[in-house]
Order: C-alpha cells, then structure tokens, then sequence
C-alpha cells in the first residue's frame, strides 16, 4: 500500500509544481527542461535495448501516433496551469476517463458490452454534471482566461485519452516500460525544439532561477514523469488495477487541499461537491469495467495496468481483446484509469 500512496503523493505534487513554476518560467521552457530530464533518465532503458537488439521490431515508427497526441497533450496540460489554479484544473479532468471510455468503444469491439450498462450511463452523468458545476461555480467564470484555461484542461485530458488508446493500438505488443521509455524520447526532443522556437531566451531563463528552484523543477520531472509511474506499476503488480486506480481517483482532492494551503486557492462548498460527483463517476465507471471484465471469461479481471493517468501519461500497452480502463506529470497522475503529469 506504501507505493500506490507514494503514488498518490508524487501525482498531487506535479500540479502544484507547475502553478509554482509558472511564476519563474513560461510553459514552454518548463515542458522543455522537465521532459529533457526525464529523457535523459529513460534513455538507458533505450541504449540496453539497441546494446542487445532485443527492442521490438518496429517500436519506433509505432511509438509516432502516441507520441503526437502526448506532445499535444503535454503542450495543453502545462499551459493550463498558468490561466486556472491547480484544484480546478485536476477536478475538470475527470473527464478524461470519459474520454478513454468511449474511445475504446469505438475503437476495440470487445468494449462495446459496457455502453449497454445503465450503471455505467450514470457514472457517465456523474463526471460530466460534477465537472459542469465545479467549473461553472468557479468565481472568475466566464473571464477570457479562466476560459482559455478549461479548454486547455478538456483538451489535455482528451489528448490524453487518446494518447493511451493509441498506445494500446500500436503498441500493445511492446513491454510498457520500453514503450514509454520511446514515447520519452521523441516527447523530449519535441518539447526541446518547442522551447528552442518558443520558449523566452530559448529556454535559458530556468538557468536564471535560482539554484534551489532550479533543482525542484529538475525534481519534478523525476516525480512526474519517471518515478511516479515505476511506482504506479508496482503498486499494480502489488495490489492490482481495482485498489491502484481507485486510490489514485482520489488525485484531485489532495491537490485540492495542497492549492489551498500553498496558493490560497479555494473552492466553493458547492464546487467541492460537484468534485466529488465527479470523482464518484469516474470510480463507478472503473467499477463497471472490472465488473464486466470479470464476468467475461467467469474469471476476475486481469490485473493489467490500465491507460495511465493523465500527466505524463504513460499508456500501458494492454492486449487488444482487454477491457481499457482510464488513465497521470503526466508528469498525471495519469489513464479506465489514469496515468501518467503532467509534471
């Protein structure tokens, strides 16, 4: 249980390290010097693979699709941290696993039983009217930036979605730590060449942070994007997909709390209740689909790790006949689960 709340604890911090950092540097820079980071950490994984040629064939040019929707993903989710505050942010994306859910219904036939689910219709309901209100209670809705900032967030969380989906379709035959190990490398050269074109001076403004800030940005990528999903997979491993995911559906409350307490930010006594609406549906919907996995086969559901969360998502590449489940830092936590920060 130690390393799914480790988990937890890692995904509720990349949120609030991005709304910090967005103070020092612009969006640009932070994906740049956070992704080049963790880059650097997975390429060892890459360089065994090519030293004992025992990467799978064809891992890069199927890693492409996946790593287009996790750049464009990545590129929304660090953005939205500079227009909303990270408690909004987090309880918006519960949609995501929305997302998730119905792209897998379109895409692999075997999902398609869990649409007829009346149960699952409602957690459907939940998500959606729990993120309607906790948005549109928001003091500042409306404004052109608190705007711009949910559509960002909506837009990361669907990107997102399909960045597990297409994992899962292109790369469900690659071990899931060398997949993202890949996924890692052409996000990082993308978010380089991003900040290189974009980013103020080129990037070189986190060299002017100061020493100690500039060692928290590198730990949050450590956090978001490479430890937080070792320790999500042996959690899995551990405690299986059902107790892991669930656990981690309780992300947006403590990030929540840790805006609050850092930021000042508050919610509402009626925002917060359509947050936890909206986290109930998203649990529901993970119950469903375990339910409806189970009684497939007349066996428990495969404890395979599901899509990730959100940040850094990091697709687990599942069979195709497997049930999908909702995503992560991201650097998110992030996928129906989530996986992978958003850092």
């Amino acid at each position: 249980m130690v390393t799914v709340v480790v988990t937890l604890i890692g995904w509720c911090s990349v949120p609030l390290f991005l709304r910090h950092f967005a103070g020092q540097v612009d969006a640009w820079t932070s994906n740049g010097w956070r992704y080049g980071f963790a880059a650097l950490l997975w390429m060892p994984v890459v360089l065994m693979g090519l030293a004992k040629k025992n990467l799978p064939a064809g891992i890069w040019k199927a890693a492409l699709v996946p790593s287009a929707f996790n750049i464009a993903g990545q590129v929304c989710f660090t953005a939205a941290h500079y227009q909303i505050d990270p408690g909004l942010l987090t309880f918006g994306l519960r949609l995501q696993i929305v997302f998730v859910t119905i792209g897998a219904v379109l895409l692999f036939p075997a999902e398609r039983v869990i649409a007829s689910s009346k149960v699952f219709l409602a957690g459907m309901a939940l998500v959606f009217g729990g993120t309607i209100v906790t948005v549109a209670l928001d003091d500042d809705f409306g404004a052109q930036s608190t705007t711009f900032g949910v559509l960002l967030a909506v837009a990361s969380g669907l990107l997102f979605a399909c960045y597990g989906l297409s994992v899962r379709k292109y790369m469900h035959k690659a071990p899931a730590v060398t997949a993202f190990a890949v996924i890692c490398q052409y996000t990082a050269a993308a978010m380089i060449v991003l900040m290189l074109l974009f980013g103020q001076r080129m990037g070189a403004d986190a060299l002017a942070m100061e020493t100690d800030q500039f060692l928290w940005l590198l730990v949050s990528a450590l956090i978001g994007i490479a430890f937080g999903h070792v320790f999500y997979y042996i959690s899995i491993a551990r405690l299986g997909v059902t107790v892991s995911s669930g656990v981690i559906q309780l992300q947006p409350f403590g990030v929540a709390i840790g805006s609050l307490l850092i930021f000042g930010e508050r919610l509402s006594s009626l925002q917060w209740a359509g947050g936890v609406t909206a986290v109930v549906g998203a649990g529901v919907i993970l119950w469903v689909q375990h339910k409806i996995s189970s009684r497939k086969n007349g066996v428990p559901a495969p404890e395979e790790p599901p899509m990730v969360p959100y940040f850094e998502p990091m697709g687990r590449p599942d069979e195709e006949d497997e049930p999908a489940t909702e995503p992560p830092e991201g650097d998110g936590p992030e996928s129906g689960d989530e996986r992978h920060e958003a850092f």
